[in-house]
């Protein structure tokens, strides 16, 4: 292998590694100031985008321990590195190909260690936000305290009301 292609393979192999979390997306029709403003939007999420040959991303997805089907990769290929939220930025990806008249399809990925195909990737992206699922996790918890908090403060209110009524009667 020539060194030229030796070094990107390192970094692509690198790129994987400090990442964890990638998608593997084909892209079609994207001209030069969209892919530079899809690639804008995915470094604003702390992530990255990497157009690469295929066999090059089988060979450093081999070396980073990930077994890839060079069959499967049809098309123009590119990594989407995930950023800070990986579900965030896969959650991108799909918005951006629906935005952009199938720009980009996703044909697969990586989340957390596991490897994913298109189906997958979809049903991952379509789930709430780790903030959100905080929120609804943390309403989960408040909700008996706020019905029992409700069920006191009715029965304090009824003897007040109690009390009232018997006075307007004398």
């Amino acid at each position: 292998m020539r060194p030229e292609k030796q070094l990107l393979l390192e970094e692509v192999k690198q790129q994987i590694d400090k990442h964890g979390s990638f998608v593997i997306m084909r892209y079609s029709s994207l001209n030069a100031n969209k892919a530079n403003k899809f690639r804008r939007d995915v470094a604003k999420m702390g992530g990255g985008m990497e157009v690469i040959r295929k066999r090059l991303l089988v060979k450093a997805a081999d070396a980073a321990g990930i077994k890839l089907d060079l069959d499967a990769l049809d098309g123009h290929i590119a990594l989407v590195f995930g950023g800070n939220d990986a579900l965030e930025t896969t959650k991108f990806v799909f918005k951006y190909g629906e935005d952009n008249d199938k720009a980009v399809e996703v044909i697969g990925g990586q989340v957390d260690g596991r490897l994913y195909n298109a189906a997958d990737i979809k049903k991952l992206s379509q789930l709430p936000s780790l903030n959100d699922m905080r929120a609804q996790f943390l309403g989960t918890l408040a909700a008996p305290m706020a019905e029992t908090l409700g069920v006191m403060d009715a029965l304090v209110s009824s003897v007040v009301y109690c009390l009232a009524n018997k006075a307007e009667q004398k």
